[in-house]
């Protein structure tokens, strides 16, 4: 009996990584334009405008924030209220450990990441590059550090209302709807 179960959950695996991956041309097109516009956009913003700020909106939990929005656009960790509340809970968490935590960066890095990966699941926004944006908030540059809880509106919430912004007019091009789960969905 256990081995027939593992077969049917074997083909029933394999035929879901398998239609996973069959998207036509024109799937790869509106992916790759929306996450260009998108990451563009801020990284736009960021060189020509923000410059003169000393500030930065781009960080590097946007780019697989981008594979989910912009690639797999019917994931439920894609959805707004994970892409938007997981970044946000773990921008806050991320920036509290680092203040509690400044000598210790092994504890922070493991705190952080760890807590918010928990309050995402308690919240029910888990989106995974929210662990890399706590983690950012932990080690990353002195320029980060130094916004404190501002690195929780720029670069974190003003990127991801972008990134948002740009998946609505492109994921919604074509057969494709997004957000397919309502955002207030609990």
């Amino acid at each position: 009996m256990p081995r027939k179960r593992i077969r049917k959950h074997y083909r029933r695996a394999r035929y879901v990584l398998y239609r996973e991956t069959l998207i036509d041309a024109k799937e790869h097109i509106l992916t790759f334009i929306g996450s260009f516009i998108g990451i563009g956009l801020i990284g736009l913003l960021n060189s020509k405008y923000l410059v003169a700020n000393d500030n930065l909106y781009l960080i590097g939990s946007f780019g697989a924030s981008s594979v989910l929005i912009y690639g797999i656009v019917n994931s439920p960790l894609a959805q707004p209220r994970n892409l938007i509340g997981g970044h946000l809970i773990s921008a806050i968490i991320g920036v509290t450990i680092a203040k509690f935590f400044p000598g210790e960066s092994w504890l922070a890095c493991a705190l952080a990441v760890s807590i918010s990966i928990v309050a995402m699941q308690i919240t029910k926004t888990l989106h995974p590059p929210g662990g890399a944006t706590a983690l950012i908030a932990v080690i990353g540059s002195e320029k980060i550090k130094a916004l404190g809880y501002m690195y929780v509106l720029s670069p974190v919430l003003s990127g991801i209302m972008i990134l948002f912004l740009v998946a609505l007019i492109f994921n919604n091009l074509r057969h494709r709807r997004y957000p397919t789960q309502s955002i207030f969905k609990k």
